[in-house]
């Protein structure tokens, strides 16, 4: 099997470092005429300050976000390309650099990440998730050319959202499991350098827990620096297998029945409870883990009705039927996806144990 493996060069990760924004667009000779990509809010309080008293020798146009959709992705093109610039930044959470990287593959230009929350992995991933596709699940785009990591404007997120990346992160676990029993029921290709590093930020999660938990930089850095791996591990395999299973499938299929409830990684981690049970996994520690944290565990607490879990985990094999997982191809029966979803605590209260 071929395929080809696209890498981002430079990756800083540091306190204050969003000021080299300047001199690293320069050292990386990607010109001096900047597309900066970001959200409102961001935009008032990061990018105008930034661009003011670090880029004043760049000729910069900001364009702002307003939604995660390929249309409006689709929308800003127009006037970027307009713009015609060198090279293109992405200031901002997950919204703003989806839509940048999406902009940036369509216009052929490289593109700078600086992300502003450790919510999900797509910071430094080739992949693009936008509403409106005709799937729910991430489009092949391209890595960043760089990755800038500021601690100091990440620490300013909100918690909840801070914290959402750990259980995309853990959810690797489940997703590298699923890899491996699609490469031995279907032969799928299997990489195992890029599964162990997928894996390593999961595990790197799960050790550092307590860490997390308590807040502040160190927590921030590990979290920053497991989105970055993972990212770097679909970078390898040239898919979003290494992290992307059925965990994901579950939290694809309960945006469709509850409209997105919450946010993508905690719908992530509590997929990767119910998901582990499946596998035969450790599911108590992990659960009990995503709960230390800060994670919501439970139906009540990602804010969604215990019928949308079961409904969920009925259609989640149909999201993406070409990718194999082990919900099978047949996915699970309700009487079925109730029964996980009772013992593994879900819904119904307290988590039950089968040996009991």
């Amino acid at each position: 099997m071929r395929h080809a493996i696209d890498l981002f060069k430079k990756v800083i990760v540091g306190y204050g470092i969003a000021k080299e924004l300047g001199s690293i667009t320069t050292e990386l000779g990607l010109g001096r005429r900047v597309a900066i990509v970001t959200g409102a809010h961001v935009r008032r309080l990061i990018v105008e300050p930034l661009v003011g008293e670090h880029l004043r020798d760049f000729e910069v146009e900001v364009f702002v976000a307003e939604s995660p959709t390929v249309d409006e992705a689709t929308f800003l093109a127009d006037p970027v390309g307009r713009f015609r610039p060198s090279a293109i930044v992405a200031i901002g959470g997950g919204k703003s650099i989806d839509v940048a990287k999406y902009i940036a593959y369509q216009l052929g230009l490289n593109y700078i990440s600086v992300p502003t929350a450790t919510s999900h992995d797509g910071i430094a991933s080739p992949f693009a998730s936008l509403r409106g596709f005709k799937t729910v699940y991430s489009v092949k785009a391209a890595p960043p050319i760089a990755v800038l990591a500021d601690l100091e404007l990440i620490s300013k997120a909100p918690r909840r959202v801070a914290l959402a990346g750990a259980g995309d992160l853990i959810g690797k676990i489940v997703a590298v499991r699923d890899w491996r029993l699609a490469h031995k029921l279907k032969g799928e290709y299997y990489g195992d350098y890029s599964a162990s590093l997928a894996l390593l930020s999961a595990k790197h999660v799960m050790t550092f827990s307590s860490t997390i938990a308590k807040g502040g930089i160190a927590g921030l850095r590990i979290l920053v620096e497991g989105l970055i791996s993972s990212s770097t591990a679909m970078c390898i395999a040239g898919s979003t297998r290494p992290a992307s299973g059925s965990e994901h499938l579950f939290s694809h299929a309960l945006d469709i029945v509850a409209n997105y409830p919450a946010l993508h990684g905690e719908q992530v981690g509590v997929g990767t409870i119910l998901m582990s049970y499946l596998h035969g996994l450790n599911w108590r520690r992990i659960r009990k883990t995503l709960k230390k944290i800060g994670l919501p565990v439970t139906a009540r607490e990602l804010g969604v009705r215990e019928e949308h879990i079961i409904e969920a985990l009925t259609i989640a094999h149909k999201v993406r039927p070409d990718r194999y997982t082990i919900l099978g191809e047949g996915g699970l029966t309700r009487d079925a996806a109730e029964e996980v979803a009772l013992r593994t605590g879900v819904i119904g209260g307290d988590s039950k144990d089968s040996s009991r």
